[in-house]
């Protein structure tokens, strides 16, 4: 598919689709989701066969797309995520007079999606990032990605499906695959698109943002690329619960074969017998853990290479290591260095993608602290405490504020909820801009830019923003801000 064709054909469909009615657009990603849901066991069957992930597994991430897509219909059929906002004139106001004004959200125009390899249903053809932009009214052109090109054929299929049901253009999703990276280049280039949806590498990510950022009209690339997701382990909690935490760790490690963005990568905790203790047991149940075959073999690969790069950095011990059973099987690893080794070696401070984690001994609560500060932005940080440990929290919680996206208090990082109050995203490298998130109802805010009427004539402002409009809308109305009802 010729490249300049496709993205003015996705241009032409966004400025058609601005006539359809919010409702209409919540209709077509219900029926999105009805077309996945009908493509049956065949979806989840491929999915596995070329992931190597579970059947098990695809069934909650068919679900999982599935919610996305319906979640955001009803988000734009509620209306407020447009954001329409009223400021009525003051005529009579010294010494100048205070014009109307009525603003809201727009779409910014085609999206640009690059498939995740790790989420072949809910980060890829039809994840968060097509689910959201289609919601803003945006069109779509997906990058399928390679580790799974048949799952991606089937689910946009789906897509055209229900689009041509509901009677919307075709080029308001486009699926592509790129022969190269100077395609991609071109694409991310192209004059009218507008915005890039990523979830990948470093590596990858800061790429495509180099190209965005090279552009005559530079625009917005939201990558979701590498987090270490530390966890703060208290001495009050490895005293209190050391086996319940080692038990839960290692499914967390090894959960999808650690290839999750949300991976816990670094376990902080102070030295002495009970993180001796805690080690061990945690040690003991990734040795009972067997390894399984990776997403694809430049996964496994880069895996095994970033995993021996550490393992063979000063200071750094193999605690755990599982014998692989086959060709490609991610192995599990817990690794242990002390805080002045880690502080030493910034390579211990970057992702290792797969099963993989790595236990930091600190000396004492400011050793630990020193350990914080080297770290760059992430997606999560963990602090796993008892009541006893609450000064230690309050003192942490500022710096983790700085450092993460989400805290998750007594629990893992793995699993992404998706809801009004998810935030999954997080300061450089883990994000390109930690000012938005990539799940739940306020990723859509990514696809908009927002513009003003001033003393607009009644009939010619968009309906929302007209008066006799009942939906919600923020009116400041001789100085006094409130919230209309829905």
């Amino acid at each position: 598919m010729h490249i300049d064709p496709m993205v003015r054909s996705a241009a032409a469909a966004t400025s058609q689709v601005k006539r359809k009615s919010n409702q209409e657009r919540a209709d077509l990603l219900r029926e999105i989701a009805n077309e996945i849901e009908g493509l049956g066991d065949e979806l989840l069957e491929t999915a596995s066969a070329e992931s190597n992930l579970p059947l098990v597994r695809f069934q909650g991430e068919r679900a999982r797309t599935c919610r996305q897509l319906r979640m955001f219909a009803a988000t734009i059929e509620e209306g407020s995520y447009e954001e329409p906002t009223i400021d009525t004139a003051q005529a009579e106001r010294k010494p100048l007079p205070k014009p109307d004004l009525r603003s809201l959200l727009i779409p910014v125009g085609p999206i640009v999606v690059f498939g995740a390899s790790n989420f072949p249903l809910a980060y890829s053809t039809a994840g968060g990032d097509t689910a959201s932009a289609l919601a803003a009214g945006c069109a779509v052109i997906c990058k399928a990605h390679p580790a799974h090109p048949r799952t991606s054929e089937m689910v946009a299929g789906a897509i055209q499906r229900a689009l041509k049901k509901c009677n919307f253009p075709p080029a308001f999703f486009s699926h592509w695959v790129a022969r190269d990276f100077d395609e991609v280049k071109a694409l991310v280039q192209h004059p009218l698109v507008k915005g890039v949806g990523f979830t990948g590498s470093l590596s990858g990510g800061m790429a495509i943002h180099k190209y965005a950022q090279e552009r005559q009209e530079p625009i917005p690339v939201f990558a979701e690329m590498g987090s270490v997701n530390p966890v703060i382990l208290l001495p009050n909690a490895l005293v209190d619960k050391a086996g319940h935490w080692a038990e839960t760790y290692a499914s967390a490690i090894t959960m999808g074969v650690g290839q999750f963005c949300t991976n816990p990568g670094l376990l902080f905790a102070i030295e002495g017998e009970a993180l001796q203790h805690f080690v061990s047991l945690l040690s003991a149940h990734l040795l009972n853990i067997r390894d399984y075959k990776m997403l694809h073999p430049g996964i496994h690969d880069n895996f095994v290479k970033r995993k021996e790069m550490v393992l063979g950095t000063k200071g750094v011990k193999a605690m755990a290591v599982v014998s692989a059973s086959g060709e490609h099987t991610g192995t599990p690893v817990l690794a242990l260095v002390d805080a002045e080794d880690f502080r030493n070696h910034a390579t211990l401070h970057e992702e290792v993608f797969g099963p993989f984690s790595m236990v930091v001994a600190c000396k004492d609560r400011d050793d630990l602290m020193s350990c914080l500060d080297v770290l760059q932005g992430q997606l999560t940080s963990t602090l796993i405490a008892t009541p006893e440990d609450d000064e230690d929290v309050k003192s942490l919680l500022p710096i983790l504020n700085e450092k993460a996206g989400r805290i998750i208090y007594n629990g893992v990082p793995t699993g992404v909820e998706v809801c009004d109050a998810m935030v999954h995203g997080g300061p450089f490298p883990a994000t390109t801009d930690a000012r938005f998130t990539a799940v739940g109802n306020k990723a859509i805010r990514r696809w908009l830019r927002p513009v003003a009427f001033q003393n607009c004539p009644q009939n010619l402002l968009p309906a929302i923003l007209q008066d006799k409009n009942p939906t919600a809308a923020w009116r400041n109305i001789n100085g006094q801000l409130t919230k209309a009802d829905v």
